[in-house]
């Protein structure tokens, strides 16, 4: 008994209620006509997806790689409109091969010579028809979009009123929670660890994952813009623009967006152009090297236990190869002795006393280093903004509609770079006094009238990690430089000009 595939499809949302767009209904109709004709069904193919000319149906593909592979020698389908909408060039192939086609709503058979003039007449049909309804949906949601109408499920942290306007939602002060805590420097992971811990409901209902803070820190949506996505592949949405190359306000009259600076922070931050916000001291540390040691043996942080440094893993009683441990007090002088001649003979040109100069503004100058580091960033944003149209215009996402705008969009993305970078000019002036650290006399009296904290902020403007190998033997004398590897502070990207 010869064999026969069947194709089934139906739109995810049916609104003819026709009974035939089921699959039961048309599996059956399938099957009855395979028994009736001496068949016997192989394997039945499904779609629930739209058959618009720009759909991809897998199992479509599948079902005409196995004709062309001769699989099977026929393929039954209800209709012809079920079949494809792109037109008689998908058919013509087959019917050239010597596959049988049969749709069964027309009563049309590939094995009879008079059909395959029918059959290709009602592709060719099928594809006007989709375009045509393709063409008034989309049209159709364009206006929609010029309106300011959000036409889809409202994001996260909105709600949607009857008129499709968008309103703040209960959960909107987590859309700026995380605004916030991304812009302070925290990463997408351990802001959506927080609020899985914090029990804070996502958007699916489950725990949070860094893709969702990520997307939510990039939709225009929540400064109250109508968005769109470029293409299939590039899913991110975008600002959308009118026909004048504008964007459309989607909140509701009297709706606030979040606020400007938070935003563009958070984006800066998380693409990578600007370091989060110094994080304040909590507490006051009471040693000198808390946090800045590790163990070589296990690289966990070295705390104090009494009198000495020691490896926290192998404290803990966790597995350290060589667990690392120092006096105190000697390991202390140490160090202080090496970051005083380090930085006291270091030539103001240097790499490290760069990276001093930032870190020294950033603690003396707080808000004017602050001020410099987010005009480099908006520089940063701004430069990739440019970059990002001209990497998408070559991958074709602005061939279509968005086309026309192109041009505007890369006008405004240079006025913003220009204003940037007058901005970071602005900042470029502020100067820091490094005397101190150029003058060995000035820095001992420094270091000596210090207490503890601010002992802790000079070693770290010059100081990252400082790792410690475990002595040779228990009770030997403690050797520095051959237990301390220190590494040196070096220049941020965003310090020029602090």
């Amino acid at each position: 008994m010869e064999e026969i595939d069947l194709y089934l499809r139906k739109s995810k949302i049916v609104r003819e209620g026709v009974e035939a767009l089921t699959f039961q209904t048309q599996e059956d109709r399938g099957r009855a006509w395979a028994a009736q004709h001496g068949y016997r069904v192989r394997k039945v193919w499904k779609d629930n997806l739209s058959a618009w000319t720009d759909a991809k149906r897998p199992e479509f593909e599948r079902a005409l790689a196995a004709l062309k592979r001769k699989e099977v020698p026929a393929l039954w389908c209800y209709a012809v409109d079920r079949f494809s909408r792109k037109g008689a060039g998908v058919v013509a192939g087959l019917l050239d091969s010597g596959t049988r086609l049969i749709f069964d709503y027309e009563r049309l058979d590939s094995a009879e010579p008079r059909d395959r003039e029918r059959i290709i007449m009602d592709a060719e049909r099928a594809k006007s028809s989709s375009d045509f309804l393709s063409y008034r949906v989309r049209d159709t949601k364009d206006g929609q979009r010029r309106r300011g109408i959000w036409l889809s499920a409202a994001p996260y942290g909105l709600r949607k009123d009857k008129s499709g306007k968008l309103h703040h939602a209960k959960e909107w002060s987590v859309v700026l929670r995380i605004l916030e805590e991304v812009g302070d420097g925290k990463s997408a992971r351990a802001v959506a660890r927080g609020l899985t811990a914090d029990v804070v409901p996502s958007p699916k209902g489950g725990a949070w994952g860094a893709s969702t803070v990520r997307r939510i820190v990039a939709n225009p949506v929540y400064e109250g813009w109508q968005v769109v996505a470029l293409s299939r592949e590039y899913t991110w949405p975008v600002a959308y623009r009118d026909t004048t190359g504008q964007r459309v306000s989607v909140f509701a009259k009297g709706v606030g967006p979040a606020p400007t600076q938070i935003v563009e922070r958070a984006r800066r931050v998380q693409a990578g152009h600007q370091r989060g916000k110094l994080g304040a001291r909590v507490g006051r540390a009471s040693h000198l090297l808390t946090d800045l040691l590790r163990c070589d043996g296990c690289g966990s942080k070295m705390p104090t236990m009494g009198r000495s440094y020691v490896c926290n893993g192998h404290a803990m009683g966790k597995p350290c190869p060589a667990p690392a441990s120092a006096m105190r007090e000697r390991i202390e002088q140490y160090v202080f002795s090496r970051w005083f001649a380090q930085v006291v003979y270091a030539e103001m040109g240097d790499p490290l006393m760069i990276a001093v100069a930032e870190r020294w503004a950033a603690l003396t100058a707080p808000k004017e280093t602050e001020d410099a580091r987010e005009a480099v960033a908006a520089v940063k944003a701004a430069e990739a903004a440019i970059e990002q149209l001209a990497n998408d215009r070559a991958k074709g996402l602005y061939k279509g509609a968005m086309g026309k705008h192109f041009p505007r969009l890369v006008a405004e993305a240079e006025v913003t770079l220009r204003d940037a970078q007058q901005r970071a000019t602005a900042f470029s002036g502020h100067r820091v006094d490094l005397t101190m650290f150029d003058d060995n006399t000035l820095l001992l009296e420094a270091w000596e009238v210090a207490d503890t904290p601010i002992r802790r902020d000079l070693l770290r403007v010059a100081v990252d990690r400082i790792t410690v190998t475990q002595a040779v033997r228990r009770g030997a004398p403690f050797d520095g430089d051959a237990r301390c590897a220190i590494e040196w502070a070096t220049p941020s990207d965003e310090g020029e000009g602090v």
